[in-house]
């Protein structure tokens, strides 16, 4: 019976990667909240320090900045941000990301 049981197992990995598969709303989520936290980790304690508020609506990454510097500063590397920021979730899931 063991080995019958061990002829079918799978590792979980495998098993974690289907069902991930199978649930594409919540694999979106998932990468939602990668996006959010990399933004964090990403940029470092100095730019975490003036951040405000970090969210994600509708494959738009919003972030409330309390300097409107490092704003402008942000503003002219969009693109590379937004390239990281989806290398990241592990999908390109971040279309925009407005500075506020």
């Amino acid at each position: 019976m063991i080995e019958m049981i061990k002829k079918y197992a799978k590792p979980m990995k495998d098993l974690l990667s289907e069902f991930f598969d199978e649930n594409s709303a919540l694999k979106i989520r998932i990468a939602e909240h990668r996006v959010t936290q990399a933004w964090y980790n990403l940029l470092g304690e100095s730019i975490a320090f003036y951040t405000k508020s970090v969210y994600f609506h509708k494959n738009t990454l919003y972030v409330q900045l309390s300097s409107s510097v490092l704003r402008a500063e942000l503003q002219l590397n969009k693109k590379n941000l937004i390239a990281k920021l989806n290398e990241i979730a592990q999908m390109q899931i971040v279309h925009e990301i407005v500075l506020r």
